[in-house]
């Protein structure tokens, strides 16, 4: 009915706009604030990901996640599916349930590390690749250079060689 009023009215009134306006701001995600709990742990796990000693490994079919640091003597594993993040250090171990939009926010800042850390190893190998290849196709340059230059020899030899038995 609003959608009739608003194609035929092509300006809409204060009221219609308001609607409209609401509407929009209704289906907008607002920004999800965390517990007290939830952005000390958001925030330590942050600062793990940051320290590159931290290792990031991953078991997609079980959906766990597991961050370690053994210089700081550091565990957290996050099973995902049960919304479960476990911190572990050398005294204590401590497994809670978190909310599920919590849960989800924490792995996507471990996925995008994991990503980004990948892609430096991928950068890194691909360049140790192109600086080989490289260096093979400036030897294989060298060496038909050479062998051009032998075959050269022989022939001028073999030349000469015929002359002199003319």
């Amino acid at each position: 009915m609003l959608e009739n009023k608003i194609r035929n009215n092509p300006k809409p009134n204060q009221k219609q706009y308001h609607l409209m306006f609401f509407t929009f701001n209704f289906f907008r995600k607002k920004p999800r604030v965390y517990t007290k709990i939830e952005s000390h742990i958001y925030g330590i796990i942050i600062e793990l990901l940051k320290v590159a000693s931290t290792d990031i490994n991953v078991d997609e079919l079980g959906g766990k996640y597991y961050l370690s640091n053994e210089e700081q003597h550091f565990k957290v594993t996050i099973l995902s599916n049960d919304y479960v993040i476990r911190l572990t250090n050398t005294h204590d171990s401590v497994a809670e349930k978190y909310d599920k939009v919590f849960v989800e926010d924490v792995l996507r800042a471990v996925k995008e590390e994991k990503h980004r850390r990948m892609e430096v190893v991928y950068d890194s190998i691909t360049n140790s690749i192109e600086k080989m290849a490289e260096r093979l196709h400036n030897r294989l340059i060298e060496s038909n250079e050479q062998e051009s230059k032998a075959v050269r020899r022989l022939e001028t030899k073999h030349v000469k060689s015929t002359k002199r038995a003319n």
